[in-house]
């Protein structure tokens, strides 16, 4: 921001304003205007089917495959909150057969791209993901979510869930804890 002219004109867009976003747009725009939106579709509760289910530590990745064969899932977005348990679980889920790909905050911006773009087209089944992707994608028709990492914010639930269940469609979102 040092770096663009003083008189300019910025425009910000967020689905959401938590405190953080708040903070760091009052701290680069001036006299900025306010614009909100209702939200047009229907609440995730109505299009998200919400599952729990409580395990031991140990037992997570268990229950994690167990639940992909039960449901039959053939594609499916997994969050944890660390960039570091995403790379052990999708490398475990990779040892079990399942195709899985990472992404995450640490990876560069076009291995990141070219990573989504696989799982888009089909060729990566299973995306292991911190909440870098938790946030503005839209994948057509995504059938579940694991919140494989019980999310440390409410609004982070949110986020995550709300990639399956859209435009109309049914998915499920499953919580490990």
């Amino acid at each position: 921001v040092s770096l663009l002219p003083e008189i300019r004109q910025t425009l910000f867009f967020s689905a959401t304003m938590p405190p953080e976003i708040r903070r760091l747009s009052d701290a680069f725009l001036m006299n900025p205007k306010e614009i909100s939106v209702a939200p047009q579709s229907r609440p995730v509760t109505e299009t998200v089917t919400q599952v729990i289910a409580i395990v031991d530590q140990r037992k997570k990745v268990d229950a994690l495959r167990q639940i992909i064969v039960k449901d039959d899932l053939k594609t499916a977005i997994i969050f944890c909150n660390r960039k570091r348990d995403v790379d052990t679980l999708y490398k475990s889920l990779r040892s079990h057969g399942l195709n899985a790909s990472a992404l995450h905050g640490d990876m560069d911006q076009s291995s990141r791209n070219e990573t989504l773009e696989r799982f888009k087209d089909g060729k990566i089944n299973f995306l292991v993901a911190s909440d870098v992707a938790a946030r503005g994608l839209d994948i057509d028709d995504l059938p579940a979510v694991f919140n494989y990492d019980v999310p440390m914010h409410a609004e982070d639930y949110i986020h995550r869930i709300g990639r399956t269940g859209r435009a109309g469609r049914s998915g499920r979102a499953y919580t490990i804890a």
